[in-house]
């Protein structure tokens, strides 16, 4: 059988169910859920704890939860922490050393314990996300051990996307609201006048045997129908978009457009924006010891390009300015990144623009340097800087 064309649908009890089996199974199940006034991504000891009856109303530098009368669980935006908190946690210890007996160190490898992930409710721009991370991070000549761990016994089960966010553009970035590949199941939820379900299809074997657990029936065609439309509407509903140019010449033609001085002042350099992005995935290390020195570990932690010292060398920071740190986020993330990993970075979720305290905007200011190019090349445009210095 091919089993990314299987279809079922299950109620409340067989979503509840689901969990359930998960949880049976040793899984550690991760999930949406409300805590602190935001749907964030948590532990899951049941379906009872996913977001029923809860929405959101998103827009730049802006987030509020807000009721629903439907009862729906995953008709709201992508929250503030993405999948990579799990598969890609922002700090974990690399090694500890202590001193032996000799005075010589004793060094030991980290080998933490790593949970056999369930990850309910993936969005389709996560799942290209955790697609693009799998390319950086367990791919290439430097994969990382942890990632690879973490990554290689998780599950994935999807919510296709039937109510776009505000600040979402993930059809802009070549995506859309459907789950495509990279999943063991896909949910599509369906709240009408014939109740509460949801239509799934199976991505993998491993989706194939959890769907066979829990009760379900043969999809009918008005669910996968009005499924199918849900999504498709979606598509033609982004609160965003970009501009519809070659984003990568685009960018390496405006390195020094004034757009990037006009951003620079508004841009508090907090790094928020590739705090929420899914795929962003810079690390640093550190050395913490205890008060004797007989004891040390290294750490590894999430890094900014935003942060000062990221780009720090004997002579100090390649990137000093606000103005250079946010266009090579935005370079990198639209087009060197293609050089790198065969792709671009970012997947249009629209958490920087949500998370932003600025509420600076990447479509924004993406459609303002395409405008700029495009009255650079009349003749119209004025020089990025008036004393002719250039900037790294």
């Amino acid at each position: 059988m091919d089993v990314t064309r299987a279809t079922a649908v299950i109620d409340r009890a067989g979503l509840a169910a689901l969990v359930a089996a998960l949880v049976a199974d040793g899984r550690t199940v991760v999930g949406p859920t409300v805590r602190d006034g935001a749907i964030v991504l948590d532990v899951l000891e049941s379906a009872d704890a996913l977001p029923f009856g809860w929405g959101v109303e998103l827009d730049a530098g802006r987030y509020r939860l807000v009721p629903r009368e439907d009862g729906a669980a995953f008709a709201h935006s992508a929250g503030p922490q993405s999948w990579k908190a799990f598969l890609h946690p922002q700090r974990e210890r690399v090694w500890s050393a202590r001193r032996g007996p000799d005075g010589t160190p004793v060094f030991t490898a980290a080998r933490p314990d790593v949970p056999a992930y369930a990850f309910l409710g993936v969005r389709p721009c996560d799942l290209r996300a955790i697609a693009i991370q799998d390319r950086v991070l367990a791919g290439g000549h430097y994969p990382d051990s942890g990632y690879q761990r973490r990554r290689r016994g998780a599950l994935l089960i999807a919510v296709e996307c039937t109510e776009p966010g505000a600040t979402c553009f993930c059809v802009s970035t070549g995506g859309g609201p459907a789950a495509d590949v990279g999943f063991d199941l896909a949910l599509t939820e369906v709240v009408d006048d014939d109740g509460h379900r949801f239509f799934v299809r199976v991505g993998s074997g491993l989706g194939e045997r959890l769907l066979a657990a829990v009760p379900h029936r043969a999809a009918d065609l008005t669910t996968e129908s009005v499924a199918r439309g849900a999504v498709d509407e979606a598509r033609a509903h982004m609160g965003r978009s970009l501009p519809p140019v070659d984003l990568r010449a685009l960018m390496g033609a405006s390195l020094e457009a004034e757009r990037w001085n006009d951003v620079a002042s508004r841009c508090l350099t907090c790094a928020n924006c590739t705090m929420v992005c899914p795929t962003c995935f810079c690390t640093t290390t550190e050395e913490v010891t205890d008060l004797t020195g007989d004891h040390t570990e290294r750490w590894q932690r999430w890094d900014s390009c935003f942060d000062l010292d990221f780009s720090g060398l004997h002579g100090g920071p390649v990137r000093a300015s606000g103005r250079s740190r946010y266009r090579q986020w935005l370079t990198h993330k639209l087009s060197t990144w293609h050089d790198q990993f065969g792709s671009g970075g970012c997947v249009g979720c629209g958490r920087c623009v949500t998370w932003c305290p600025a509420a600076i905007d990447l479509t924004e200011e993406v459609a303002a340097l395409a405008a700029e190019h495009d009255a650079r090349a009349n003749g119209d445009a004025p020089s990025a800087h008036s004393d002719g210095r250039a900037e790294p």
